[in-house]
């Protein structure tokens, strides 16, 4: 029975092996394991601390059996481990403490089962035939229709006109209004608010990915990404800022093809330093989601970032909203940004100070925190536009409009400006 599982597991590695603390567990263990077909010799006495050093300098077996019961900390511990493991590779735990907190966690930081002490050879026989089906099943996507996706890249014209604020939001609104699995990747890699607005830890996902890109796949994504929800999950850092960003993109190009065979959205809050430094991050982007306000600096940047998607990422369709408006007191109006930019702005949100800091004193992001908000409304609006499009009819999501730079004009706007009282439209 065990021929169909072998020829299941990667070739180029060892089927199992396991790392126990006691004499009892591998009493129980060993018979399991030569039932399975595999060789005994691969129980090794020890734990967890001597699975991740005999680990760091020899291949990962396709199984992983590890003893949790000598550890002090043992999340901080599975992510060592997951350190030294190799891509592909299926955990299974084993410790003592009864808890289903600690249960949950290990679940979510990627092992595959825990297994509580004292242990019998049925529960293990069943945990390990539970960990071959991942092999022998097969991967997400094959022999099935080709999932749905949008990617989405959120871009903010300056700082503060509130790009983070609405990605938050908008992959809030994906994955609990409208039911569809959502990634949230935070490029701004050493001042994220991502996992902030949503009253999480950053966790080191991204850095690792950073750093190790080649070990970019499934299990990692499952590993380094934080859950805030069952159909949200966000993968964002808070780098040490005497650390650079060392790195040629290639990263975030990798997170992103996993991001869609693996969820149904993606919502990337991506600074706009991100576009010059790392251009091919636009590569599967669908739409682009420039948010400015009504001030000249961010209209002038608006008609240059719009100019370089034309240029750099003709395929992603840009879509204008205006962030923070306020009635009487901007420095431009609406109809002379659209004037200058050649386009019509998509949607306008309200400013609300008040629901800002609300939504920050209570945890949440702006629209789960606001939702009697103008503001919210307008959120929701331009969720349902996005929810709304699909791969063919995404152009409709934007009008196309004629040149980017022609009616631009600083002085005359400045004139303006000085001279006539401005009355924004009530959204």
């Amino acid at each position: 029975m065990n021929a169909p599982w072998k020829s299941g597991l990667p070739g180029n590695r060892d089927a199992f092996a396991a790392y126990i603390c006691d004499d009892a567990v591998l009493d129980v263990l060993r018979p399991v394991v030569i039932e399975m077909g595999w060789q005994p010799e691969k129980c090794n006495k020890g734990g967890l601390r001597n699975a991740v050093q005999s680990l760091s300098v020899s291949a990962s077996p396709a199984i992983l059996l590890v003893d949790l019961s000598e550890s002090g900390d043992p999340l901080n511990d599975i992510n060592a481990l997951a350190e030294v493991c190799e891509p592909g590779t299926v955990v299974i735990a084993i410790g003592q403490v009864n808890d289903v907190r600690l249960y949950r966690d290990l679940i979510a930081s990627g092992i595959h089962d825990y297994l509580l002490k004292p242990l019998n050879a049925q529960q293990v026989h069943d945990s390990l035939n539970q960990a071959l089906a991942v092999f022998a099943s097969p991967k997400a996507g094959e022999g099935e229709a080709v999932k749905r996706h949008i990617s989405t890249a959120v871009v903010g014209t300056r700082g503060g006109v509130g790009a983070s604020t609405l990605a938050t939001s908008l992959a809030w609104l994906f994955s609990t209004e409208h039911e569809a699995s959502t990634a949230l990747l935070d490029l701004d890699i050493h001042f994220g608010t991502g996992a902030l607005a949503l009253d999480l830890e950053p966790g080191r996902g991204l850095t690792d990915a950073i750093d190790n890109p080649s070990r970019i796949d499934g299990l990692f994504i499952e590993r380094a990404m934080t859950r805030a929800s069952e159909t949200l999950s966000i993968l964002s850092s808070e780098a040490p800022i005497s650390q650079p960003l060392m790195t040629d993109g290639s990263a975030f190009v990798q997170l992103e093809e996993e991001f869609r065979s693996a969820f149904e959205m993606t919502v990337i809050d991506m600074p706009r330093n991100m576009l010059i430094n790392f251009p091919h991050l636009l590569a599967d982007v669908n739409l682009v989601v420039l948010t400015c306000d009504l001030t000249l600096a961010s209209a002038r940047d608006t008609i240059r970032i719009l100019s370089w998607l034309k240029t750099n990422a003709a395929h992603a369709h840009p879509m204008i909203v205006c962030s923070k408006t306020q009635n009487g007191i901007a420095e431009i109006s609406k109809a002379d940004f659209e004037a200058s930019i050649e386009r019509k702005v998509d949607f306008t949100v309200p400013y609300d100070a008040k629901a800002a800091a609300n939504a920050a004193k209570l945890g949440q992001v702006f629209v789960e925190a606001n939702k009697s908000s103008k503001a919210t409304a307008a959120v929701k609006q331009i969720a349902e536009r996005i929810m709304g499009a699909s791969e063919d009819d995404l152009a409709s999501v934007t009008e196309e409009k004629k040149s980017l730079l022609g009616g631009f004009d600083l002085k005359s706007l400045l004139q303006k400006k000085d001279k006539t009282p401005v009355e924004e439209p009530a959204e």
